[in-house]
């Protein structure tokens, strides 16, 4: 299954640690939105999506790379954050990633998210909340999560 994870990791390299381990799971590369074009994108069987989470939104060189993709047939897809805060369940930040996704003819298969170390003022005055995160229980899931994925789409590496 040929995967690739495109990642826009930004403050403290919480996004990145989280689609590197992820990425050993599924053999994929990792890389930045400005590194692949739609083209090459869609020679992949699986595509990863993913930033860190501001005022509950994803990174915003990840949606523009996102809204420019064309629609049509596209292959699979999932869509992962690190944030500061809890994913609310009423209004999930993934959500809007997600729909514009399945717009441009993703198949999205499931989301990820966990608690990244924050240091977004207010945070920053008093140095900030989830220190130390991701941390290894944080990876693990990453990794539990890739598993999962590999294991509905059927594929092995």
């Amino acid at each position: 299954m040929k995967t690739v994870i495109v990642c826009a990791s930004a403050s403290h390299g919480n996004t990145k640690r989280i689609a590197e381990a992820m990425a050993q799971v599924l053999e994929a590369a990792v890389v930045d939105p400005e590194q692949i074009d739609a083209a090459e994108l869609a020679t992949y069987d699986l595509v990863g999506f993913g930033s860190g989470i501001f005022l509950r939104k994803f990174h915003p060189r990840l949606r523009r790379f996102a809204q420019s993709l064309p629609e049509g047939e596209r292959g699979r897809a999932f869509v992962f954050a690190t944030s500061g805060l809890a994913e609310s369940r009423i209004r999930p930040f993934t959500r809007p990633l997600v729909r514009l996704l399945k717009r441009k003819g993703f198949e999205v298969d499931d989301t990820f998210s966990c608690r990244g170390f924050d240091t977004w003022l207010p945070f920053r005055l008093v140095g900030g909340i989830n220190k130390g995160r991701p941390n290894a229980t944080d990876l693990e899931a990453a990794r539990t999560f890739a598993e999962g994925l590999r294991a509905r789409i059927g594929a092995t590496p």
